[in-house]
């Protein structure tokens, strides 16, 4: 405990959010992977600062309006509950880098899309089912947080 006059410093590492995070945490096919995103979500504050991007806001509409079939007006609210967040917009250089991330890694350009906009933002991680866990890309690990090396989420 801090003295009176004495100040704390903290590290707060940005942690980029890819879609399924999000998609799994709203998904009620599979229970134990919708109650693990959501701790993950709920844990990020206030040791972390989440990271999403433009890309991340449309996967999530399309697929929780298409796939998972939720009411619209619902992740409406949801996607507006991000503005909280920072978010990183999609532009011709991001998609020019993760061109070239994609060739160099050989990821798809989607997940290049993602590896692009971590980068960006300076964070620290990306939390993501779909890449590589344990994957390094132009400096941000990834890591999946439903494996079980990963349950001791958020990293410090």
């Amino acid at each position: 405990m801090a003295s009176v006059g004495q100040e704390r410093n903290f590290t707060v590492s940005k942690i980029f959010i890819d879609t399924n995070i999000f998609v799994y945490s709203i998904d009620d096919w599979d229970p134990d992977k919708k109650a693990r995103a959501r701790q993950v979500l709920g844990g990020l504050a206030p040791q972390h600062h989440s990271i999403i991007s433009t890309q991340v806001i449309q996967e999530l509409y399309s697929v929780a309006v298409s796939k998972l079939k939720a009411d619209k007006h619902i992740v409406r609210h949801l996607i507006h509950s991000f503005r909280t967040l920072e978010i990183v917009n999609i532009d011709l250089l991001l998609i020019e880098e993760a061109i070239d991330i994609s060739l160099v890694s050989q990821l798809s350009f989607w997940d290049s899309l993602i590896v692009a906009a971590a980068e960006k933002a300076n964070c620290k991680y990306i939390y993501s089912e779909d890449l590589h866990s344990g994957g390094i890309y132009r400096g941000v690990t990834v890591l999946n947080p439903f494996l079980e090396e990963h349950l001791q989420f958020p990293p410090s």
